[in-house]
């Protein structure tokens, strides 16, 4: 008998591998995940705000279970901000904007924030796991093809997301810590059935 389906809601490859990377650390995880690309509403507030309001409606969309991912970057001295908007940051200022945005502060620090959410289907409950990084935001450092990962530097790395290698990154990250929750939780879910 085959796994279960479970879809991952995305579009971003670079997501998508590091999720399949991530869950083949777990032995027997017992869903076979799948993906699917859809357009869907994104409301304004707190990344868990977004997290549920996004996977209730990728649920009833795909008329089952499914997973989705938001990921905030907050600059303390922002009080959190860009947080959840950071995707947007970045398609309109960049790496060197982040940056500048820092200008005149002395506190550079920033956390990575991951929320998972999980769906059985439509109209269930949402379960949210919640995985976070700290760091410090520097200039552009690595390849610059995923995110604002070239410009957070780890605490205790020396290193930004970008200049790790896939292994070192995907046990440190906090989409790590999120997927570990989830993962967690997914497989007691399974244990129950």
């Amino acid at each position: 008998m085959s796994n279960p389906t479970l879809t991952f809601v995305t579009g971003n490859a670079n997501k998508l591998r590091e999720v399949q990377q991530i869950f083949s650390l777990t032995p027997n995880f017992p869903y076979e995940l799948t993906n699917k690309d859809l357009d869907l509403p994104e409301i304004q507030g707190t990344t868990r705000d977004v997290a549920q309001a996004k996977c209730a409606a990728a649920a009833k969309a795909l008329g089952g279970a499914c997973i989705t991912e938001d990921t905030a970057l907050g600059f303390h001295a922002l009080g959190g901000l860009p947080g959840p908007y950071i995707k947007d940051f970045m398609k309109t200022i960049g790496h060197d904007g982040l940056n500048k945005m820092l200008d005149g502060f002395e506190d550079r620090t920033a956390s990575a924030i991951c929320t998972f959410a999980y769906c059985a289907g439509p109209d269930e409950q949402v379960h949210l796991f919640e995985g976070r990084t700290e760091g410090v935001i520097v200039p552009p450092r690595g390849p610059t093809h995923f995110g604002w990962d070239p410009i957070l530097e780890i605490k205790g790395t020396g290193l930004t997301y970008a200049e790790m290698d896939p292994k070192q990154k995907n046990t440190l990250s906090h989409r790590y810590k999120a997927l570990t929750l989830l993962q967690d939780y997914l497989v007691g879910l399974s244990k129950q059935n």
